[in-house]
């Protein structure tokens, strides 16, 4: 069987690099390669990949909400994140949001196949360098961000108001104040300064340029 790959990021020579390796491999036809966040999720559709290679910091729509949406829409492709972070907490946001897999841009040429075939059998993939335990609930005790909640703490820890979030992510204002008031709970905090501390220090701002 023939995976479908598609890479996105918004470096060429990346982008380049990665399909010039997976081009080697007869059973992978790489679909496209795109160079932001919100082309892949509008072109996902069109494209149909088993498998996209995303990068997690890109201009514009960051690689944690492209992957949301890409679930959204097309639940059945598996995502590997690509990033030049090894921090666990970067790890774990990464996974809480859909992603199948994570690997640092300097691993192996090998160790890419590995990751797109460990998914491809319905497992998880970790490269090497992305050490780190990887704790479902939040280190401190704290109760756990549903995938949504991460994505409304995203957008207000980057400033924008209940409505902003509301029309960017095309639900109501009175949904988006329903889930403030939830992650505010969970996390103990009561204060759109401390939604943004505790964002930056969980990695929830990476690859936002914040």
């Amino acid at each position: 069987m023939t995976i479908r790959v598609l890479i996105v990021d918004d470096h060429p020579m990346v982008t380049d690099g990665i399909e010039a390796i997976l081009e080697t491999y007869d059973d992978i036809d790489v679909v496209g390669t795109l160079n932001n966040g919100q082309e892949a999720v509008d072109r996902v559709n069109e494209l149909a990949p088993d498998i996209i290679l995303l990068d997690l910091n890109m201009p514009g729509l960051s690689g944690l909400i492209a992957t949301e949406m890409i679930l959204e829409t097309r639940p059945e492709t598996r995502i590997v994140i690509l990033s030049m972070h090894d921090s666990p907490e970067y790890i774990s946001t990464a996974l809480s949001h859909g992603a199948k897999g994570y690997i640092l841009k300097d691993v192996p040429t090998d160790e890419i196949r590995t990751a797109i075939d460990t998914v491809m059998q319905g497992g998880e993939y970790l490269c090497t360098g992305a050490k780190g335990s990887l704790q479902p609930k939040i280190s401190d005790g704290r109760e756990t961000l549903t995938n949504r909640e991460q994505m409304i703490l995203l957008e207000l820890a980057q400033g924008h108001s209940n409505k902003d979030v509301a029309n960017r992510l095309n639900i109501s204002v009175r949904t988006v104040e329903t889930h403030r008031n939830n992650i505010k709970r969970k996390l103990g905090i009561s204060s759109t300064a401390g939604l943004t501390r505790y964002a930056l220090e969980h990695g929830v701002l990476q690859g936002t340029g914040i």
